[in-house]
This record gives C-alpha cells, sequence and structure tokens, in this order.
C-alpha cells in the first residue's frame, strides 16, 4: 500500500502554519512527487475568520480576514506542474452545523462553491470536491448536509467527484484542546456499521469517496473497521480510500510526527482490507523532509525505504 494523496492544511485549528511561501510550497510539491503523491486536497478553503483566497462570499458574510496570498490559485498552479489532481475543501464556520443550523451552514458553502468555481474552476489541476465538514457518528443533519452540498458541487461543475473524511468514534477520538488521550467509551464495530450504512446509503450518487481516518482506534482494531468500511461503500456505490494519519495519537503532546512503525501496521491494514487508495494527513507537517519538525525528515526517509521494498 502506498499513500498517494495528502491534505493541504493551511487553515487548521490545533496544527501551526510553518509560514512558507511559494518557494517553500514548491519545493515540497516536488518532495511529494518524489514519492508518487498524485492527489492534493485542500482540508477546508476556510474556517471561521480564516479563509485561504480573497471571497467576497466570506468577507461580506462572515467578517473573513482577507489572506496576504491566494493560496487556492497557488496550490491549482503547483499541482498542474507537478501532475497531480486537486480536491477543494469546502467551507467551515465552526459555528451553525455544530449547533444544528445545518441550513445555515449549506447555504453559505453553496454560495462559496458558486464563487470558487467561477474563479478557479477553469483551472486544469481543479478535479474534485472535498466537504470538509467532519464527523464519526449519524448526528448533526449529516446527511442532509452532505447530500445538499455535494450535489451542488457536482450540478456545478459537470459531476465532479465529491469525496469525505469522516473518523471512527474510537477511543482516540478524543478533543484535541483536551489533556486526555483516550476515552472510556468508543463506538461498537456493530454501532459503527448500523450507524454507517444509514449514512452511506443517503449520500449514494451524491458523495463518491469515503475516506475514513485511521488513527482513532487502536492498531489491532483497525483491520475490522476498515473491512466494515469497505464492505458498506461496496454496498452503496462509493470508492473506498484510506486517510492515514501520519501524526501520532498516543503521545501527550498534540501532534507530532508518527513513529514509523506505527504507520506500518496502518499501511498493511489498509493492504490487506483491499483498499483503493491511500492519502495521508498530512504531508508536510507530518511526513516532509522540509517540516518544521525534525521527525518528520526521519518518517520520509523510513517511507522512501519502504516504497524501495519489494
Amino acid at each position: 500500500m502506498k499513500i498517494t494523496g495528502t491534505f493541504l492544511d493551511e487553515i487548521t485549528h490545533d496544527i501551526p502554519s510553518q509560514n512558507w511561501g511559494y518557494a517553500e510550497w514548491e519545493r515540497d510539491f516536488q518532495a511529494m512527487q518524489q514519492v508518487g503523491i498524485d492527489t492534493v486536497i485542500l482540508i477546508r478553503c476556510g474556517h471561521k475568520r480564516f479563509m485561504t483566497y480573497p471571497s467576497a462570499v466570506l468577507a461580506k458574510e462572515q467578517g473573513c480576514y482577507t489572506p496576504p496570498v491566494d493560496l487556492v490559485k497557488m496550490y491549482l498552479e503547483l499541482a498542474e506542474r507537478y501532475g497531480m489532481s486537486l480536491y477543494f475543501g469546502t467551507y467551515d464556520s465552526g459555528e451553525f452545523w455544530h449547533k444544528g443550523e445545518y441550513e445555515k451552514e449549506a447555504e453559505l458553502s453553496m454560495k462559496v462553491v458558486e464563487e470558487v468555481w467561477r474563479q478557479y474552476g477553469q483551472y486544469p489541476a481543479f478535479k474534485g470536491w472535498y466537504l470538509s465538514l467532519e464527523v464519526s457518528r449519524n448526528a448533526l443533519s449529516i446527511i442532509d448536509i452532505y447530500t445538499t452540498l455535494g450535489k451542488h458541487c457536482k450540478d456545478l461543475s459537470s459531476n465532479l467527484p465529491v469525496l469525505i473524511s469522516p473518523y471512527i468514534e474510537g477511543q482516540k477520538a478524543v478533543y484535541s484542546f483536551s489533556a486526555e488521550i483516550t476515552k472510556h467509551d468508543g463506538v461498537s464495530p456493530e454501532q459503527h456499521e448500523k450507524e454507517w450504512n444509514a449514512i452511506m446509503q443517503g449520500i449514494s450518487g451524491v458523495v463518491d469517496i469515503v475516506a475514513f481516518q485511521d488513527g482513532h482506534v487502536d492498531f489491532h482494531e483497525l483491520p475490522e473497521y476498515l473491512q466494515i468500511n469497505k464492505t458498506l461503500a461496496e454496498k452503496y456505490g462509493l470508492h473506498c480510500w484510506t486517510n492515514i494519519e501520519s501524526f501520532d495519537r498516543d503521545m501527550p503532546i498534540k501532534f507530532l510526527p508518527i513513529k514509523w512503525e506505527k504507520m506500518v501496521l496502518k499501511l498493511q491494514a489498509a493492504e490487506q482490507a483491499g483498499l483503493e487508495k491511500a492519502i495521508t494527513f498530512e504531508f508536510s507537517h507530518f511526513m516532509s523532509p522540509h517540516s518544521c519538525y525534525p521527525q518528520a525528515h526521519g518518517l520520509f526517509n523510513r517511507y522512501r525505504e519502504y516504497l524501495k521494498t519489494p
């Protein structure tokens, strides 16, 4: 199993910016290409008042700050130069859908994707959409918002694929700002299957790809959950990828690059489950030879050695 896609994380709330400019980002795209990455996914185009491009919609509706650089344009140019497909991540208000006001969240996000398609839809590297609202359970009207927003994205763009990356409500699914690294209760495989059966049935036809995050359950539990995800995806006609987290959830410091041995376990589990494609969250911080974390440089070297293993 090889990692052929990565998120691009410049609008975040729990990982520091590396303060890169064009030259640093181009150097990193070159490193991605070197290890076979052909897909990049903008994690979100905006979160609360911060945004990745100068959006008139978000400035007016949410009072967002105008960024000094148009990252969307830059990423699309670099993706085209290095032969990659870019999936555009939608806006996350950090407010409306968390309060159960999914209609407001969807209405705002639809205005944003309309603006984005007008401004960037002509770029050759623009190959799909990523719905940035992450969930683990059948809650917060997630079927309704995925259906509404996914259909709108596909209708605008002549049916470009739509990707989601949910997570499994395991023992490691704790709030990133809390001191804990585990909790006592996690969803059982049976309950996970029941709830995602309903979600996938509801979103079939408007979401094309599901890539579950793999870091919220223990390593020995992961194969069972991955098999459930694959079986359900096939049942409802979705492509099933895996989002291999390249950061460590077992450390008291949130978040550091993962230990290579742990990543191998997750790569093996994904391969055994027969998943179609592996993406990661995310290369630039946790796997890159240019990362601000020195441990990432070692992870990059170990991964390159792994790629050469017969």
